[in-house]
C-alpha cells in the first residue's frame, strides 16, 4: 500500500466523547499501528486522552474557541484546510457530516445516519435541516463517503437523488477491554453505586432518550407486564434526555415507584455491569445507523432484544431476540423473555462470538479504502 499522510479532524467530539467520539477514538487506535503518517486535529480538552489513545500519531490541539459551534464550522472550512496544507496531508477525513467544501481532492466524509431523510419526524427541524443539507453536498460532490452500514448505504441512495460518491461500508468495531463480561467485584460496586440490592434483577436499555428508541412505550409496557406478575425485574435506563418528550413525562411519572431507574449518564466502566449483569437489555429503536449499543450489549456476553429496523439485524443476527417497538409488541417480547430462562441463556451464548466479528481493526482496513480513493 502506498504511504499516506492522513488528517483526521476531531473537533467535533463531544466533551463526554459519546458518539462520534466513540467512533473517532476506535478508528484512531485502530490506524494508529498502520503504515500512515497520521495526525488528529483535537479540541484541548481531548488532547490527553487522544494521545493515549494513539500514541505514535500527531496530535494537534486546535483553538480553544472550538467549543463554540458557529466558529467551529468557521474554523473547518478556513483552518483546517490551511494546517492540512501546512502539514502536507494526503487526505483529510471528517468524521462527523460536515467537511471543507474548498477541498475537493483528498478528501474523506463519514456519514452516519439516513434517518433524518427516511424518518425525519424523529428529529428536530434545526437538526434534520443541517444533517440533510450535508448530506447532500457530500454526496453530491464526488467525495469517497463512509458509512455505518448496508442499510445506511442503501437508505442514503434511496433518498439522495444525485449520489455521484462511492460509498463504503465501514461496520464499527467493539473495544472488548472495555466491553466484556462483568466480573462479581465489579457487578458488587455497580450494584452498590446505584442502590440496587444482592438479590435485585434488572432490564437495561443503554442510549440517548430521544424519540425514535421508543423509551416511552418501553416503560408503559414494563409497568402492565408487572400487573401481570410480580417476578418482573427493575428497568434500569442509562442515558442522557434528549428531545423526546413522551419519554420523559413517563419517566417522570413513575420516578417514584421504583420499579424504573433513571441512571444518567453512566461512566464507560460501569456500562459492562449495567449490560452484561442484566437479565437482558432492551433496545427498541425503529432504526439506527448502525446501533453501537446492541453490539456494546453482546460483547457483554448479553441477552438482547432489539427491532428488525435498518442496520440493527446487520449487528445482532441470530444472537438477537426481535420485536416491533411499539407498547404491544414490546409487552409481548418482555413476558416471553422474562419467562424463558433458557431462551436468555441462548443467546447469551451466541453473543460474545457474534460481537467478536466487529473490530475496530476491520473498521480501519475498510476506511483505508475510502483513503485510496481519495489520496488517488
Amino acid at each position: 500500500m502506498p504511504h499516506y499522510s492522513v488528517l483526521i479532524d476531531g473537533t467535533a467530539m463531544p466533551v463526554d466523547l459519546g458518539g462520534v467520539g466513540r467512533y473517532v477514538e476506535g478508528l484512531l487506535g485502530a490506524l494508529d499501528p498502520l503504515d500512515l503518517d497520521l495526525a488528529i486535529v483535537v479540541r484541548p480538552e481531548h488532547r490527553q486522552h487522544v494521545s493515549d489513545v494513539a500514541p505514535g500519531a500527531n496530535v494537534v490541539v486546535g483553538p480553544r474557541w472550538l467549543r463554540t459551534k458557529p466558529l467551529r464550522f468557521v474554523w473547518e472550512q478556513l483552518g483546517l484546510p490551511a494546517l492540512a496544507r501546512r502539514l502536507g496531508s494526503d487526505v483529510v477525513h471528517s468524521p462527523h457530516y460536515t467537511f471543507p467544501l474548498l477541498r475537493r481532492r483528498g478528501s474523506v466524509v463519514t456519514l452516519h445516519d439516513a434517518t433524518f431523510f427516511s424518518d425525519p419526524q424523529w428529529h428536530s427541524v434545526t437538526k434534520r435541516l443541517f444533517f440533510t443539507a450535508w448530506t447532500r453536498l457530500a454526496l453530491g460532490s464526488g467525495r469517497p463517503c463512509v458509512v455505518p452500514s448496508d442499510a445506511s448505504a442503501r437508505e442514503f441512495r434511496r433518498h439522495v437523488r444525485r449520489v455521484r460518491s462511492t460509498l463504503t461500508t465501514t461496520a464499527l468495531g467493539v473495544d472488548f477491554d472495555v466491553f466484556h463480561a462483568p466480573g462479581p467485584d465489579e457487578t458488587a460496586a455497580f450494584r452498590a453505586a446505584h442502590g440496587l440490592s444482592d438479590s435485585e434483577r434488572w432490564v437495561a436499555f443503554l442510549g440517548t432518550i430521544e424519540p425514535r428508541k421508543n423509551v416511552g412505550p418501553l416503560v408503559r409496557a414494563h409497568e402492565r407486564l408487572r400487573r401481570e406478575r410480580e417476578d418482573v425485574p427493575t428497568l434500569l435506563i442509562s442515558g442522557a434526555r434528549g428531545w423526546d418528550d413522551d419519554a420523559a413525562a413517563e419517566l417522570d411519572r413513575v420516578a417514584a415507584q421504583g420499579a424504573v431507574r433513571e441512571l444518567g449518564y453512566l461512566p464507560l466502566e460501569q456500562l459492562r455491569s449495567l449490560l452484561g449483569a442484566a437479565e437482558f437489555v432492551v433496545y427498541p429503536s425503529s432504526g439506527e445507523g448502525f446501533g453501537l449499543p446492541v453490539l456494546e450489549s453482546l460483547a457483554c456476553g448479553a441477552c438482547v432484544l432489539t427491532t428488525d429496523r435498518l442496520s440493527l439485524p446487520e449487528v445482532a443476527g441470530d444472537a438477537a431476540d426481535y420485536t416491533e417497538p411499539d407498547e404491544d409488541a414490546l409487552l409481548d417480547a418482555l413476558r416471553r423473555l422474562v419467562s424463558d430462562r433458557a431462551r436468555r441463556d441462548e443467546l447469551r451464548g451466541r453473543a460474545i462470538p457474534r460481537a467478536r466479528l466487529f473490530t475496530w481493526a476491520a473498521t480501519a482496513d475498510a476506511t483505508l479504502e475510502a483513503y485510496r480513493e481519495a489520496a488517488a
